[in-house]
């Protein structure tokens, strides 16, 4: 007999119904464009750094309600949201990186996205060599080099469902790829409820500690590892943090307990109830999803880019601490390091000696 409830809910939804709403689409105005504009021409005048742009150094008050409403649907809506029409060929890489930091300033907390200090990240194919640029593991039992999480979201090939480290993630779509690159979107909530509906006992030992690695995150090297569970709930609200690879990675570290052939058939369960109840998203130039990684699970599929015909895949994203966030269970802090409603949370700690960096 299972000891959790489902939960049920507007972030309880399932790919076919989402696939045909429209409650988690905004558009900007040409009003809201040009309040944007007008922020940026006052950074841009101030010359202002995009990283130290703050919420007050980039004023928005026509767009406040609609920013409400975007935060508001995050959290306690759908956890997903597509705001379209921002004309990002107007704009050079400079300025938009101005003007989109702006605005997730005026969201939430933008925080940091590795232990170097990054506060925005290019993700784009970084090519072959990624691996070796930002984490992979040499020696693994079948032989061959296993990326970090960070690298594989630097190259061009498909991405598993899994959350990021942030209360809400933010992609804003500068350019398409000219073949793939699909996001795949799933509510985490409602694969917990169906795995509590098909096998409850599997559904259990989600909620129960997994051993992850920090390798890629925290630490150059595979070693550190801590343990949170995959599924979590306090005061009714849900949360989970999930990403196979530093599943994969911590059962390399010699310290660390193999998983049972129950805890492995839970983890190939949620990800077959992922992609049975996830739907895609159409991401097209000039917009932006925000997803709530409490409540949803994002993936790719693999993509290819033809540089010479425009059609290389770059996308920017923020990491942002909401101040609506919900409270997390108690033992969290390993990961999100506050827990309580509204913390300023999330992110990569930084290494001692590095500074909010650039890019």
């Amino acid at each position: 007999m299972s000891g959790h409830s489902p939960i049920t809910g507007p972030c309880a939804w399932v790919g076919t119904e989402m696939a045909r709403s429209t409650r988690w689409v905004r558009d900007l105005a040409a009003a809201d464009v040009a309040e944007l504009d007008a922020a940026l021409r006052l950074v841009e005048q101030r010359g202002l750094p995009w990283y130290e742009i703050q919420r007050k150094d980039f004023p928005l008050p026509g767009l406040r309600a609609l920013l409400d409403d975007v935060a508001d649907e995050l959290e306690n809506g759908s956890g997903m949201m597509k705001l379209r029409g921002l004309p990002v060929d107007r704009y050079s890489e400079s300025e938009l990186r101005q003007l989109y930091f702006g605005l997730g300033a005026n969201l939430g907390t933008p925080v940091f996205q590795n232990r170097s200090g990054e506060l925005m990240r290019l993700i784009r194919d970084e090519g072959a060599e990624v691996g070796k640029r930002y984490g992979q593991i040499e020696s693994t039992p079948d032989g061959k080099p296993f990326l970090s999480s960070y690298a594989r979201t630097l190259s061009s090939g498909a991405l598993r469902f899994h959350t990021d480290r942030t209360d809400v993630v933010a992609l804003l779509c500068v350019r398409q790829a000219r073949k793939g690159g699909v996001s795949t979107i799933c509510s985490s909530v409602a694969v917990m409820n169906e795995m509590l509906k098909r096998r409850p006992d599997l559904a259990e030992l989600l909620y129960e500690p997994y051993y992850r690695s920090r390798h890629g995150e925290e630490a150059v090297e595979n070693g550190e590892v801590y343990a949170l569970p995959i599924f979590g709930a306090r005061d009714g609200r849900f949360t989970s943090h999930f990403s196979l690879t530093y599943i994969e990675e911590a059962q390399m570290v010699g310290k660390v307990p193999k998983l049972t052939a129950a805890q492995k058939a839970a983890l190939d369960m949620l990800l077959a109830l992922a992609k049975e109840l996830a739907f895609e998203m159409s991401f097209e130039p000039g917009d932006i999803q925000f997803l709530n990684s409490h409540v949803t699970y994002h993936g790719r599929t693999p993509f290819e880019d033809d540089k010479s015909a425009g059609q290389d895949r770059l996308l920017m994203r923020l990491w942002l601490s909401m101040p609506n966030s919900r409270a997390l269970p108690s033992g969290q802090e390993v990961l999100w390091q506050r827990i309580e409603a509204g913390a300023l949370r999330g992110g990569i700690r930084l290494q001692p000696t590095a500074q909010a960096k650039r890019s």
